[in-house]
């Protein structure tokens, strides 16, 4: 295993470990508001600490880009950190939340760490060497047509532009799958394609730590990830579409029809 994928695990086990912890004091943590339905804690704050000071242990000259702590350092090599993705299921004592740490090289993914502290499932990827749940080879699913299909996705908040686009963009592919799953946390969704546990995921305005280590998952799972308009700047914008080859092509044509109808 690399090292740096080894930190990465440490890291995350961690603060998994905290995180669980309070699960039974959910009424006495500390909460604030960051926007409109987006909630941060203690719990969080405490997590993000705990995994940067293992990371910069480890490495004391690598950059950090985290969801409440910003950007620091200049290196080369940046950790791309969510310290609880599904912070408002952890707070509703939902069992649906994850941490979520990923090592970029300049522009290049290079490990990904998703760890679901509850089912102590850990999902993990080192570039060019595959994509695994628990030390165990994971692949993404082999569905060929959408019938049949399961796929995830999440509800866009804060901008209602972007909620209309995603309502006629459900509306079109509800009828035509097995169903749809918003489960409240988008790194596990993204870690459940790579396993293939989904067949699909799209969302609109996710932020990088919600996408960098589900985005290497998913293709040393063999998928496909694009923006939701199949380009390649899906980091940036956040609009991510994922899934085999096969569905990608389909869901593609699929949802462009749909965004142009909300037009």
């Amino acid at each position: 295993m690399h090292p740096m994928l080894n930190i990465g695990i440490r890291a995350a086990r961690a603060a998994g470990e905290l995180i669980v912890r309070n699960m039974d004091q959910v009424t006495d943590i500390q909460i604030s508001e960051k926007g409109l339905h987006d909630y941060v804690s203690e719990v969080d704050r405490k997590a993000e600490a705990l995994i940067i000071d293992t990371i910069l242990k480890a490495y004391p000259r690598h950059s950090i880009l985290a969801e409440e702590s910003g950007h620091s350092g200049t290196s080369d090599y940046q950790w791309i950190i969510d310290p609880l993705d599904g912070t408002t299921n952890f707070l509703h004592g939902f069992p649906q939340f994850a941490v979520s740490i990923a090592l970029k090289h300049g522009d290049t993914l290079e490990q990904a760490v998703i760890y679901d502290p509850l089912r102590q499932e850990l999902f993990t990827a080192t570039r060019g060497s595959g994509a695994y749940m628990n030390n165990r080879r994971v692949r993404v699913s082999k569905r060929k047509e959408l019938g049949g299909a399961l796929l995830g996705t999440g509800f866009p908040f804060g901008n209602s532009f972007k909620l209309e686009v995603f309502i006629n963009t459900f509306r079109t592919l509800f009828p035509i799958t097995a169903g749809i799953r918003r489960a409240g946390a988008a790194s596990l969704d993204l870690a459940y394609v790579a396993s293939g546990r989904l067949d699909g995921f799209w969302e609109f305005g996710l932020k990088p730590w919600d996408l960098a280590a589900g985005t290497l998952l998913i293709q040393e799972a063999g998928g496909i990830v694009t923006s939701v308009n199949n380009g390649a700047d899906y980091m940036k914008s956040g609009n991510v579409l994922t899934a085999n080859a096969k569905l990608h092509e389909e869901l593609v044509k699929i949802l462009a029809t749909a965004m142009i109808e909300n037009k």
